[in-house]
């Protein structure tokens, strides 16, 4: 597998959905999922899960491997659904973005 982040490089997808009257927030390449009552609270919660989850990566010097995790085809179905504005099924797209690597480094 090519690894496209690494340490102190790269991106991170974002995509922020709702679902049966909950909204979820998935940082697709770490597999991290947040749970809220509107979408800025998940927008937060999943910023703060990512930063925390770099920083521990870093610190701890873990492999690159945590940082290019499979991505849930679910998730990515949801991102490429967003990245072209379109509604998947029952769900209700909020936001696609970026976060970068770099920007979150300690």
């Amino acid at each position: 597998m090519a690894f496209k982040n690494t340490l102190r490089n790269g991106q991170v997808r974002n995509v922020i959905f709702q679902e049966k009257g909950s909204f979820y927030g998935a940082a697709l390449e770490f597999n991290i999922v947040e749970q809220g009552d509107s979408p800025q609270e998940v927008m937060l919660l999943l910023d703060d899960a990512v930063k925390g989850y770099v920083e521990s990566a870093q610190k701890n010097k873990l492999s690159i491997s945590v940082l290019n995790q499979d991505v849930d085809p679910e998730y990515e179905a949801l991102w490429n659904a967003g990245q072209k504005g379109l509604k998947k099924g029952n769900q209700r797209i909020y936001s696609t973005s970026s976060q970068s690597i770099a920007a979150l480094a300690v």
